[in-house]
Order: C-alpha cells, then sequence, then structure tokens
C-alpha cells in the first residue's frame, strides 16, 4: 500500500476495501492540500478515536457529543474542524424544493456570503433577489437594461447593498438592492448605473460601440472598491468603483476569457480561464512595468468555463470543455508564458456537439494538475463548479452543474463521486452550496430554481415540495 493512499485512508477519504485510483496518485505529488483539507474537517483524535472491539467506521455524531461532554480534548468544546466533521454526513442531497419557475433559462445562482440573500440570473432580463431568511420571498425584482443574448454573470458586493450584472456588452449595470423599490425596472423604477469597461477604446460608430466585447464574468473585489470582469476580447479588466472608471486592462488569453476571480482578499492575485485551454495567474503588484501574466496553469485539452478560488492564495479549481474539473496549486505553475494551447486535429463544438468518447481519456502532455474529476458534462453553455463551504465542510468537496441536468459533489481528496443530484430537465449552469446550512440551490436551463436540503422532504414547510 503506498504512503499517499494509507494517509487517504487514515483521513477516512477512502476504505481498505476500495481499489486504488489515479486521483490517489495524483494527490501523492502534493500531500499539502490533503494535510490542510483533513486539519479543517477531520475531529480531534481524542474525539474519534475507536474503542478497543468496536466498529472501525466513523465515529457517530452521538459519541462525539458524549466524549465531548467528557472533556476528551481538554477544551469542553467543538473545534472548527469536529464541526466540519459532523455537518460532513449531512450533505444537501435530499429533495428538491421548487422555489421558483421562470419563463427563462437560468444562468446564475449565487448566496450571499452570510446566506441571507440568494440571487437567480434569468436569460430574459430577469434577475430576482430572495430574502433566504424570510422563506424565499422575493426581496428585489430585477429588470436588466441593455441586455445582449442574456445575464451572462451577477454579483453581489461584500455589504450586500449593490448587484452588478453583465451581459455581451462592454456596459455592467450596478443596481442598489438596499432601496425599498421592490420592482426595479431599469431607469423607469429606479437608475441601472452603466460602468463602461471600453474607455480605452476607440470608436467610429455607435455599432461598434456596442460590438466591441462582451463580459462573460464579473466579480467584487473583498473589499467591494473593484469590480474584475473577463472578457471576449482576451483581456481581463479592473474597474475603479471610486474613480467611475477602469484601472486596468490585461491582454491575458488569445481568446475569449469565459472566467475570472481573485484569488484572496488581498486582491493583488487574479486568476482567469480561457477558450484557449490555459489558466493565468497575475500577481498586479508586477505589472507596473511588466506586462505579463506571472504564470500559467496547463492541462485542459479544451476551452475553460469557469474558476473558483479556495480563497487561499494558492488553490483553485477549473471546469474545462475537456468534460474535467481539474484541481491546481499556482506554486506549480509554469513561468513559460509562450506556451501554445494543445493542438489537436478534430473540431468540435460544444455549444450543440456531444464531446468525442476517443477524447475522453486523453491527457494534456505538459498537464500539471494535481487531480482530474470526471463524470459530468461540460457542454452547450459555461458550467460552473465550485469548493463546498469552509464552515460547514471545510472544503472537503468540490460540486458543479451539469449538462445532463444533475449536479455533482465529489470527494477532494479522493476524487469519488459523493452524491449525483437530479430533478433538472435542463443544463444547470449554476448552483451554490448555502455558506453555513446544508442546503444547496440549482437553477437550470428548463427556468427551475431548486433547493436540496439535509433534512427529510416532511420538514421543509416553507417550500412547495416536487
Amino acid at each position: 500500500m503506498s504512503r499517499t493512499r494509507k494517509f487517504l485512508i487514515d483521513c477516512g477519504s477512502v476504505t481498505p476495501s476500495e481499489p486504488s485510483s489515479s486521483h490517489d496518485e495524483v494527490l501523492g505529488l502534493d500531500n499539502d492540500i490533503a494535510q490542510l483539507t483533513r486539519l479543517k474537517s477531520e475531529p480531534h483524535k481524542l474525539l474519534s478515536r475507536v474503542s478497543p472491539g468496536k466498529s472501525t467506521l466513523p465515529i457517530s455524531p452521538v459519541e462525539m457529543l458524549a466524549r465531548r461532554e467528557a472533556n476528551f480534548s481538554g477544551r469542553s468544546r467543538f473545534s472548527s474542524a469536529d464541526g466540519c466533521h459532523v455537518l460532513n454526513r449531512y450533505l444537501p442531497v435530499n429533495g428538491p424544493s421548487l422555489i421558483d419557475t421562470m419563463d427563462s433559462s437560468g444562468y446564475v445562482s449565487q448566496f450571499s456570503g452570510d446566506g441571507s440573500l440568494f440571487v437567480g440570473g434569468f436569460q430574459e432580463s430577469h434577475i430576482r433577489i430572495y430574502n433566504v431568511d424570510s422563506g424565499w420571498k422575493v426581496q428585489k425584482d430585477i429588470r436588466a437594461k441593455s441586455l445582449r443574448w442574456t445575464i451572462t454573470d451577477a454579483s453581489l458586493s461584500p455589504d450586500q447593498r449593490f448587484l452588478v450584472y453583465s451581459s455581451m456588452s462592454p456596459i455592467v449595470h450596478i443596481v442598489n438592492i438596499g432601496s425599498a423599490t421592490m420592482e426595479s425596472v431599469a431607469n423607469i423604477t429606479e437608475i441601472h448605473e452603466g460602468l463602461d469597461f471600453s474607455a480605452d477604446y476607440d470608436y467610429e460608430d455607435d455599432e461598434y460601440y456596442y460590438d466591441a466585447f462582451g463580459i462573460f464574468s464579473v466579480k467584487f473585489s473583498t473589499d467591494g472598491r473593484e469590480l474584475v470582469a473577463a472578457s471576449s476580447d482576451g483581456s481581463i479588466y479592473v474597474y475603479d468603483l471610486g474613480a467611475n472608471r477602469p484601472s486596468m486592462r490585461f491582454t491575458a488569453h488569445m481568446c475569449d476569457v469565459n472566467t475570472v476571480c481573485f484569488a484572496d482578499e488581498s486582491g493583488h492575485i487574479i486568476y482567469s480561464g480561457s477558450d484557449d485551454g490555459l489558466c493565468k495567474v497575475l500577481d498586479r503588484r508586477c505589472l507596473i512595468n511588466n506586462e505579463q501574466a506571472s504564470g500559467v496553469l496547463v492541462g485542459h485539452l479544451e476551452g475553460v468555463t469557469f474558476i473558483d478560488s479556495r480563497r487561499d492564495g494558492r488553490y483553485l479549481i477549473s471546469n474545462g470543455k475537456d468534460q474535467t474539473t481539474k484541481l491546481w496549486d499556482i506554486r506549480k505553475m509554469s513561468s513559460n508564458l509562450s506556451q501554445n494551447p494543445y493542438k489537436r486535429s478534430l473540431r468540435w463544438d460544444y455549444r450543440w456537439m456531444e464531446y468525442p468518447d476517443r477524447l475522453r481519456n486523453s491527457r494534456h502532455p505538459n498537464d500539471i494538475s494535481l487531480a482530474t474529476y470526471k463524470g459530468h458534462s461540460v457542454l452547450r453553455t459555461l458550467i460552473r463548479c465550485y469548493f463546498s463551504p469552509d464552515y460547514s465542510t471545510g472544503q472537503k468537496y468540490i460540486y458543479t452543474g451539469s449538462a445532463d441536468g444533475s449536479v455533482y459533489i465529489y470527494d477532494l481528496l479522493s476524487g469519488a463521486q459523493v452524491a449525483k443530484l437530479d430533478y433538472h430537465e435542463g443544463p444547470v449552469r449554476d448552483c451554490s452550496w448555502h455558506p453555513t446550512y446544508p442546503s444547496l440551490v440549482s437553477s437550470s436551463w428548463d427556468g427551475t430554481v431548486a433547493k436540496w436540503d439535509f433534512s427529510d422532504n416532511s420538514l421543509n414547510q416553507s417550500s412547495e415540495t416536487v
């Protein structure tokens, strides 16, 4: 038995009877992520130690409570890791309960940072903000302005006072969601101020202005002072909200940039992913005299649809059109920025074609990812993936929407699929796990917003049971 496999067995991620998987061997290249995950999601050894003659199954919450009351750990309380270990047993897999049904495809599905609000964005100009603490009542019903094709993204400010939404246009609009007006119709009942990300462009006519580029992804910084955006012109933009203008434009990729996010609370490091199949790392502190990315992460065979940061400035995951999610450590990034994307002879279009079977087990010759997760389908739209919440799971899992209408949950360490949530009749582009409760909400192209919980459906009185 390899040392890596023994470590994963000790963590409880795999059992001795399970065959070793390629994920175990990949993670063997870097045990740091395994150790960090264990520290955040495994209980104190004196609370979990198996008594002689007892079963080797994971210790029950009741037994952990008994040992806590007897002060086995010497702390007279549960640590955050102890709590995560208990909550990890109660995944949001039961249901779903129907939250809402719309007449157009769901594109955005996001809880606020404290979980009190939920944002649902739909293709035909509609964004709804639900008050989770008030039985999922609609707090704000927003009709978007200057929509081109669809709402591509929406983001709440950290103080939950404002929401920005993007489209296939260089204009991102911002809405005051704290106002008393529930029906927010753009520039009729409320002003939706336009933030112009194309300040550096010269236009010959208005038609070119609106076709200059589109925004696929937009996110607030942790302090709420900036926005970072990914665009169809191959660039990453940072917008200074105080100065009301873009403060940085960085030409990062060879084609559409589909996703972008800040690496951590500092806002210095930015991750991006593109249709060129590359994830890039930008350190803004190094861009003053050197207009180059700090490094590149190579491994996807097709375009990158989404990136989520672990928020530690080190690890991230990405979804790719090669039908995989990959885990990365930026300490392993390549400094060879001249690398060309992986080339193959077969042409296909993910928007309407199935991924060729003969490519499903292919591997990039220069793949530097830590692990690869397979099973879900990344087709038709820019499917999103995330780390599970830190507070309740210790980021022990990753989860993703899928073009087959399901939500997939994988164990971060073993790569095992621990749950598949089936309900929707169209692709699930986005989904969101509540930051503190075992609850997950998915939005689909079938127009439905559905909520999954750990509890039995009979306990869910606030929503209509499907």
